[in-house]
């Protein structure tokens, strides 16, 4: 049964029969964009920022590239039958206006901007930039929603006491995110951690925190539906933010990132763990570490692209059409 006509009470993203793809100003999904949250149920919001990285560069131009591949993306979720369209106001607020040349500085930035976001009752989903990013915004998301669970998608930890004996680096966004008391430790899960370390025990802190730790080498050929389930029933009720890294992908899907590992997820198990996100009080989420000179053939962007649109269909409130 179709739903209602909603079309006019909400943002819709500009069809490709109206403009070609190629055409308009390179917004998520080619939807209007605005300068704040103001009236806003959803999102989408850039910090392009790399200067967090501790090796290659290029995350400055992620979001840039992601919302141009998203032109690609239709309003309609086939498989799920969502109608984010139709069911929230969702508008692309532009970049926050980091400071380019001081790393510190720009972990306030981001949280105010942040701040700024959540203060509008608006679920942010973030075009990264590098996974520094993740530690300011969840420190603005805590004060809203207080401590949060964590679903974290990557290769790595990202729970390093030091890069180059300096707190704040793309490498050590959620153990800082622990010292700070943002997040509920019982509630939180990493998943697809894999590669080669500097110790034995490299993914061993945030378990001794604890966090669940599931490693790449559990996930290889089979369905991470199961695991969702799981994922589901520890979340609960409460918040929970979800922070996907492009490099949890194996880098035959998705070269272009800093920090490439072989053996990663496939592309079907991102759109697993994200579709099992469904029914989860998300409150925020992010895709990070996208590094366009490392794929000019822009499917790595073009798939984060997709998985921010999957991200979009699961946030609460989003209708299913029967």
């Amino acid at each position: 049964m179709k739903g209602p006509d909603v079309t006019q009470k909400f943002n819709q993203p500009l069809g490709g029969n109206e403009m070609p793809r190629f055409g308009a100003p390179a917004t998520f999904m080619r939807l209007p964009t605005q300068p704040t949250a103001k009236g806003l149920d959803a999102c989408f919001v850039g910090v392009p920022m790399d200067i967090g990285t501790s090796n290659r560069p290029g995350t400055r131009f992620g979001p840039r590239q992601i919302r141009a591949e998203s032109s690609f993306v239709r309003p309609y979720n086939m498989a799920t039958r969502a109608a984010p369209f139709e069911s929230l106001q969702v508008a692309d607020i532009g970049d926050v206006a980091i400071d380019t040349f001081n790393l510190p500085k720009c972990m306030d930035i981001i949280t105010e901007a942040y701040d700024r976001i959540l203060a509008e009752d608006c679920i942010p989903l973030t075009l990264g930039g590098d996974h520094t990013i993740a530690y300011p915004i969840l420190r603005a998301i805590a004060k809203k929603h207080g401590p949060v669970g964590l679903i974290h998608v990557d290769a790595h930890a990202d729970i390093n006491e030091h890069m180059f004996g300096e707190p704040i680096a793309h490498g050590t966004p959620f153990r800082r995110a622990v010292e700070a008391g943002v997040l509920d430790t019982k509630r939180c899960i990493q998943i697809g951690l894999r590669g080669t370390g500097y110790a034995a025990d490299d993914f061993d802190w945030t378990r001794s925190q604890g966090f669940r730790v599931v490693q790449a080498e559990e996930c290889w050929w089979k369905s991470l539906t199961p695991l969702m389930e799981e994922v589901r029933a520890q979340m609960g009720d409460g918040p929970v933010y979800l922070s996907y890294d492009i490099d949890s992908l194996d880098p035959g899907f998705a070269p272009g990132t800093g920090t490439p590992e072989i053996g990663g997820l496939t592309t079907v198990q991102a759109l697993e763990i994200i579709r099992g996100c469904w029914g989860l009080n998300l409150v925020g989420c992010d895709l990070v570490e996208v590094s366009p000179p490392y794929d000019i053939s822009g499917n790595t962007a073009l798939t984060a692209a997709y998985l921010l649109y999957e991200m979009l269909c699961v946030l609460p409130g989003v209708e299913r059409r029967i």
